[in-house]
């Protein structure tokens, strides 16, 4: 079955009860507002704006999405993309669009306008929604998307460019269209992260979609009353295929614009949150935010909260440890996947398993995995090699790209470009990206490992390691170390800490700086080696 048909079930049987909620905590609270509301308030720290809709309303917005696309002529098949910041809007437009019969297209909010122009070309995108944060964007490229034929602005104000959304969006029936969806038809393409160049697009049919929805609901037990607290961005397969656990079962999920600790922490208490997806910089936060006082958990009603996962990178070990300091009722689970693989789920930890942080797990729900090694063969257990998975949610294509498609697709395997190692109780553990391995003297040195050892120390909030040049070893390990705010570390300190690992492993530089993370979390380090192999090093070289 379509996606869509979720949707339609909820709204059938949970027509009056409220299914999305957006918090934004830089506007004053209302219940319901327009557009022209919205956008006239006045920020007023710590009073938030509230705004919710029902699973009935959900539907009909979604209908008359799909019915305006239609009356411009669009047919089954073609492309449209959402460019908006996450809203209650956001995900009434996504399932508009599948309702139509058309593939969705979500595109990154941090785009430059020139990126944007690539990936309208690269989809072959025919409509575009967007909001109000991006008009400057889109005026300065929408004379050069000729294939564009219509612009929908969501938002006030609306630019001499664009149709105003909310002027047509009234007049269009709130009626199921008349269009059959199979799960053999296309129903979405996501762009990759695009740190090694211009992102690729993922194609993925109906049937992947709802694999992600059975995926989540299996690990994580979400149940009608379950309340899940949404933060990542709704462009990314992370924090929509968390949520599609909440749309199996009509569940209600609330939308949080911001990542400050007591704001996460505050609407998890007054929406009475049982289930919240974290990135590692967002849960650090939060342990600082108590550590340090300015978060006082008795002022907040937190005893329904069941769940912290936490997906889009490793996970320090020693963090979880911390967490369970403050939340020890808490359950835990952490996710492994790529937007190739419909998002986190393909390998999980599995809530019954914190003895094994530091793992991603163990085949998902309707997954299977295996480890080869350069010659595809699988390797033995403790052997490094690349993780692969197979599975329903495994993507069509690259779209218009056979090379790259045939570069990671093998007899229904995706190869991941992940380096992993399975232990003697079948647990994957993440070694690192194929393509971040540090070939320092002959040896492969995995970043993920050294950055994790280096995490025991409480001084460090953040860590990534590189590969540097070196004329003798060909590379040589570099730490780019962040400190947490009231403490000091020295280099000295570092590498006598690192005494503790063996020699080839201990990084060669250290170097005091803020880590780069996009906004799924992950480090960036194509950033960190245009930094710091494409000038000087300004750091010590460590003598050991």
């Amino acid at each position: 079955m379509p996606i869509t048909e979720f949707l339609e079930k909820n709204a059938r049987e949970y027509k009056d009860e409220v299914s999305l909620v957006e918090i934004n905590p830089e506007f004053r609270p209302e219940s319901r507002i327009t557009w022209r509301e919205y956008s006239l308030m006045q920020p007023v720290p710590g009073e938030p704006l509230r705004r919710e809709l029902t699973w009935g309303d959900f539907d009909k917005k979604a209908n008359r999405f799909a019915n305006l696309l239609l009356s411009r002529g669009l047919r089954k098949g073609d492309k449209v993309a959402i460019l908006m910041m996450n809203s209650i809007e956001w995900l009434p437009a996504y399932f508009g669009i599948l309702k139509a019969g058309a593939v969705a297209v979500p595109l990154n909010f941090r785009y430059t306008a020139e990126e944007i122009k690539y990936c309208l070309s690269k989809a072959d995108v025919s409509i575009l929604i967007f909001g109000p944060e991006f008009v400057g964007r889109i005026e300065e490229i929408c004379d050069r998307i000729p294939d564009v034929k219509h612009l929908f602005y969501v938002g006030e104000d609306c630019p001499t460019f664009a149709d105003c959304f909310e002027d047509y969006i009234v007049f269009c029936s709130s009626h199921k269209p008349a269009v059959t969806i199979t799960d053999d038809d296309d129903g979405a393409i996501y762009f990759s992260s695009g740190t090694t160049g211009f992102p690729k697009a993922i194609l993925h049919k109906h049937r992947s979609l709802v694999h992600a929805c059975l995926t989540e609901q299996n690990h994580h037990g979400q149940t009608h009353d379950d309340v899940f607290l949404c933060i990542p961005p709704l462009y990314h397969t992370g924090a929509k295929m968390h949520w599609f656990g909440s749309l199996v079962v009509g569940g209600k999920a609330v939308l949080l614009k911001g990542v400050r600790p007591d704001w996460i922490i505050k609407a998890a208490s007054d929406e009475k949150c049982t289930i919240v997806w974290l990135l590692v910089p967002w849960a650090q936060d939060i342990l600082d935010a108590i550590d340090s006082g300015a978060i006082k958990l008795d002022e907040y009603a937190l005893s329904q909260w069941r769940l912290m996962h936490i997906g889009a990178q490793p996970v320090p070990p020693s963090l979880i440890k911390r967490w369970f300091k403050y939340f020890p009722n808490h359950q835990y689970d952490t996710n492994y996947g790529l937007s190739e693989s419909i998002g986190p789920g393909c390998v999980h930890l599995g809530v019954e398993n914190p003895h094994k942080v530091g793992a991603i797990g163990k085949a998902g729900y309707g997954w299977q995995i295996k480890i080869i090694d350069e010659h595809e063969n699988t390797v033995e257990r403790g052997e490094v090699g690349e993780l692969c998975v197979k599975g329903p949610g495994v993507m069509t294509c690259y779209y218009k790209d056979e090379k790259a498609s045939n570069e990671v697709l093998h007899d229904g395997w995706l190869y991941t470009g992940d380096m992993a190692m399975e232990d003697e109780d079948g647990f994957i553990f993440l070694v690192d990206r194929k393509k971040d391995v540090i070939i320092s003297g002959g040896e492969n040195l995995y970043p993920v490992q050294i950055e994790d050892f280096l995490r025991k120390m409480e001084e460090i909030k953040d860590v990534a390691v590189i590969g540097l040049p070196d004329s003798r070893l060909g590379e040589a390990a570099a730490a780019i170390i962040e400190v947490r705010e009231g403490f000091d570390l020295t280099e000295k300190q570092v590498a006598d800490f690192c005494l503790e690992l063996p020699k080839y492993k201990r990084p060669r530089h250290i170097i005091f700086a803020d880590i780069p993370r996009n906004p799924t979390g992950k480090i960036e380090k194509p950033k960190l080696r245009q930094i710091y192999c494409g000038e000087s090093l300004v750091a010590k070289q460590i003598n050991n």
